[in-house]
């Protein structure tokens, strides 16, 4: 399998009775409402993950907006979920996929292989007319897990300001571009960073990826193909999401996972004397 499945393949593996984790991973701005549109409604199996609460760490001016949070900490919320390390995990959100990315991008630092994305996620879902259920989810047992971290490549403050590589900002043009900016402490980007929007690699309609030829080539332009060498390349974004649906969609196109600036520009633009570009 690759990254992203379709609705209809998870649902196909749910209807035959194959062992997996299925995690809700979904947000919303108002404390508890998550949490109420899963109860109402939910792809069966699934549970809820508190993303918030159990996959983003102690937010401040030094480590950004939506900081990795410890191992210990993953290790307690994946154990409470019932996430096995030789078990397939489905992830979904409702359907913007930054937040089942982030969810992903975790899983797959802290050392397990075999994690998925719900292509559309929730949206695509009931747009395809599959059966959805209500309640507080699927009863689990909690599950020992050994995670080891650092599986996938993670750069530090210090490592951007010192890198001479391929730095990728994955946010929307006009936060790049320094025209916008509603949820950091000043508007522009890194200096020497292209832009690549991750939305870009997905359709604005259905919310699913774009064909892994076109993904390809939006970071051909970039300079990055499959010979790239992953440590010659970082992206950032806000604060680790946008970015990690980016590295998502890189390696279900087959190219190399760039470096993960999690802190992000959050973290940049709060640093005192660090450089802001803009585009204006």
């Amino acid at each position: 399998m690759t990254v992203f499945i379709s609705p209809q393949e998870l649902y196909e593996r749910i209807k035959s009775g194959k062992k997996q984790t299925v995690l809700d991973v979904s947000w919303e701005p108002e404390a508890g409402k998550a949490w109420q549109k899963f109860q109402s409604e939910h792809i069966p199996t699934a549970v809820y993950g508190d993303l918030e609460g159990h996959l983003v760490g102690m937010p401040g001016r030094r480590q950004g907006r939506n900081p990795l949070p410890s191992l210990t900490v993953i290790d307690e919320a994946l154990e409470e979920w019932g996430v096995e390390a030789n078990r397939p995990v489905f992830i979904y959100d409702q359907g913007s996929g930054v937040f089942a990315a982030r969810a992903w991008w975790i899983m797959r630092w802290a050392g397990l292989e075999h994690v998925h994305i719900i292509d559309g996620g929730f949206r695509a879902w009931e747009a395809e007319g599959l059966k959805t259920i209500a309640g507080p989810g699927n009863v689990v047992v909690p599950r020992d897990l050994e995670l080891e971290g650092s599986k996938l490549p993670v750069a530090t403050l210090e490592d951007v300001q010192q890198f001479e590589g391929i730095l990728i900002d994955a946010r929307d043009e006009k936060r790049f571009a320094g025209r916008r900016e509603v949820l950091d402490l000043k508007a522009g980007h890194i200096p020497s960073a292209l832009n690549l929007p991750a939305a870009d690699l997905f359709c604005k309609e259905t919310r699913k990826i774009k064909e892994t030829d076109y993904i390809r080539d939006r970071f051909a332009s970039l300079g990055v193909t499959q010979n790239t060498d992953p440590a010659k390349m970082i992206t950032y974004s806000g604060s680790g999401n946008h970015s990690a649906l980016l590295i998502a969609a890189m390696e279900h196109a087959g190219l190399p996972v760039a470096t993960h600036y999690v802190g992000g520009w959050s973290q940049w633009s709060a640093r005192l004397g660090n450089k802001v570009a803009t585009a204006l």
